[in-house]
Order: C-alpha cells, then sequence, then structure tokens
C-alpha cells in the first residue's frame, strides 16, 4: 500500500529539490492550465511501462490527482505498485489542497513525461 505524504511534507521535499518525481495524473489538459512545481503528465489511463521507461523500479515517485475526492492518485499509486516501483507516495489531497494553502502552480506542457 502506497505512502500518504502531506501537503507540507510535499512542500519541503519540493523546496529541498530532493530527487524524486511528481505525478501529475490527471488530463494533459489540465495538467497544461495548472500543476504542481516540477511535475511531469502521465494521465491515470497512461500509466504503462513504456510511460515510465527509465525511473528506476526504486526510484521514490509521488502521485497527485484533483483533491482529497479524487480516486486517480489512489488507483495511480496502486497500478504503480503492481507494476514494480517500491517507493510510491501518494499526495491525497492534490492540486486544490495545495492550492488552498496558496502555494504556488505552474501552467503549460513544457514537461509532458520528461524525467
Amino acid at each position: 500500500m502506497a505512502k500518504i505524504i502531506t501537503r507540507e511534507e510535499l512542500k519541503q521535499k519540493i523546496d529541498a529539490m530532493e530527487d524524486f518525481v511528481l505525478v501529475d495524473v490527471l488530463s494533459r489538459e489540465s495538467y497544461q492550465r495548472e500543476h504542481l512545481p516540477g511535475a511531469i503528465s502521465i494521465p491515470f489511463a497512461d500509466i504503462a511501462e513504456d510511460a515510465l521507461a527509465g525511473i528506476p523500479s526504486d526510484k521514490e515517485i509521488v502521485v497527485y490527482c484533483g483533491s482529497f475526492q479524487c480516486t486517480a492518485s489512489p488507483a495511480a499509486a496502486k497500478r504503480l505498485e503492481e507494476m514494480g516501483f517500491a517507493n510510491v507516495t501518494d499526495y491525497e489531497g492534490g492540486i486544490a489542497d495545495w492550492k488552498e494553502a496558496g502555494y504556488p502552480v505552474e501552467a503549460g506542457a513544457k514537461r509532458l513525461t520528461e524525467v
């Protein structure tokens, strides 16, 4: 079962520029509108071996979706674990929780599935 990360813990990881992969599992359109700083876009429906090529199975991956009510990130975390990724964390609050704190977001498609 994937670990859970809080908004504050994730903010600290981002600010400290820790080495992990932050994955927005919402649609590409949603990602282009807004996403967490440094996130890449891999929509839930696209999570497959080829979308994650080049990411070591022991690399920390943090997934998020829209809000606490969104079920895409827990499902994505489960799928990643089933694919053999050993260090998966779910930011359950998603972008809504992030923005509620007044934390910055990015926009645009400059980082689609780049690691």
